[in-house]
């Protein structure tokens, strides 16, 4: 509107105060005029830059680049754009710029027009960019070579995960077929053992051939787990065999022929309860032979030990405890595992150390499991609990 003072500042101001360097030089680059902003930014007054040529504010490298590249193509199509140079500061430092010009006739000669960018912002984020750039190719590079080396050790593992599965497997067999054919030989040396004591009367003799029979249950106890351990390893299993039986019967007559196997144990049974269960017979007495020989092996052999089968509406359980020390709290979790004891120390009712490890599978066979109580003070008691129960009556046997 008329009378209101205008916004635009005028050409001098518009040329001192622009937001980048504006230089005025003759075609020998000598300089005619610089703008406020230029002489800030390289530290010169705008009467000391009047004196001197564009090219010697430049470094060496920037003179060259001058004379040979942009004076003489500016002369030839008028302009130049973005040429990259740097600029001398008056306290030498270097200061990175993008020049832009053109060249222009004038009746008095000709000029050319220079307007230049500071870059340092610039410089150092794309040095920032470049840095970036290189890191996330040498990661790239090292996770290549990682995952190159992670193949080729997965498929290393894997062939020898295959060769030692096949060792295995080839291992477990020969001891499956091993333990299963040395049952013929203990059982025809356990019934000679026997025939000769019928025969021969009381005396050192005979006590002998009743330590060889007690050698071949033990073998035979001995084998049988290793059969078990053999074929649970190759995938087939523990089979169980259920039929309805009369659980303190069952656990009776083992406890009965332990007592001949363990002659040095007071091997002692309690009843609770009464009634069938549909159980393996024959898994129940491996099951009791198996706790016995660990009770008699790790137990105190001054003290009883003591067999409890109980029956109850919801379960039947088999219990056996010894007297003797604690098992550590840091043993019980692979106390169940093959080849493991409880002890190092030495016993002649020691086993292979498959046991415990047998025990457990045959209660899950049964859709049972196995617990451990043991305390310094009340012993070491090694609970198989079986739930499914066909019937059952209260009392006490």
């Amino acid at each position: 509107m008329a009378g209101e003072p205008s916004l635009i500042p005028d050409s001098q101001s518009l040329f001192d105060n622009a937001p980048c360097g504006l230089v005025v030089t003759r075609e020998d680059g000598s300089i005619l005029s610089a703008n406020k902003t230029f002489c800030t930014w390289i530290g010169s007054e705008k009467t000391d830059l009047e004196r001197r040529r564009f090219q010697d504010l430049l470094t060496m490298g920037g003179r060259i680049f001058h004379q040979t590249h942009w004076a003489p193509l500016i002369q030839m199509q008028g302009s130049v754009a973005e040429v990259k140079l740097d600029v001398v500061h008056r306290d030498k430092t270097l200061i990175s710029m993008l020049l832009n010009g053109v060249r222009q006739q004038h009746e008095s000669g000709v000029v050319y027009q220079l307007a230049l960018f500071c870059t340092t912002d610039r410089d150092h984020y794309e040095r920032e960019l470049l840095k970036a750039k290189q890191l996330a190719e040498k990661l790239l590079a090292n996770k290549v070579a990682a995952d190159a080396a992670l193949s080729q050790a997965q498929t290393k593992l894997n062939k020898a995960y295959e060769k030692a599965q096949r060792r295995a497997l080839f291992a477990e067999q020969m001891v499956a077929i091993v333990s299963h054919d040395l049952k013929n030989p203990l059982t025809a040396i356990k019934m000679a053992a026997e025939i000769l004591g019928r025969k021969m009367p009381d005396g050192k003799e005979k006590l002998m051939l009743n330590h060889i029979s007690n050698s071949t249950d033990r073998a035979h106890r001995m084998i049988t787990d290793l059969l078990d351990f053999a074929l649970a390893r190759v995938g087939r299993g523990i089979s169980v065999s259920r039929s309805a039986i009369d659980l303190h019967s069952v656990v009776a007559k083992s406890v009965a022929e332990l007592r001949v196997a363990f002659p040095d144990v007071d091997l002692r049974h309690q009843t609770v309860g009464r009634g069938n269960v549909e159980l393996d017979a024959d898994r129940i007495q491996q099951i009791i032979g198996n706790l016995v020989a660990n009770s008699a092996a790790y137990g105190d052999q001054k003290k009883p030990i003591t067999v409890i089968s109980s029956l109850d509406i919801n379960r039947a359980s088999i219990s056996v405890h010894n007297f003797g020390a604690a098992i550590p709290e840091s043993a019980r979790s692979k106390l169940f595992e093959p080849m493991t004891r409880g002890s190092d120390q030495d016993s002649q009712n020691r086993s292979v150390g498959l046991g415990l490890f047998i025990v457990r599978e045959i209660a899950l066979a049964h859709g049972g499991d196995i617990a451990v109580h043991s305390t310094a003070d009340e012993g070491t008691t090694f609970t198989i609990n079986f739930p499914e129960i066909s019937s059952f009556s209260d009392g006490k046997g």
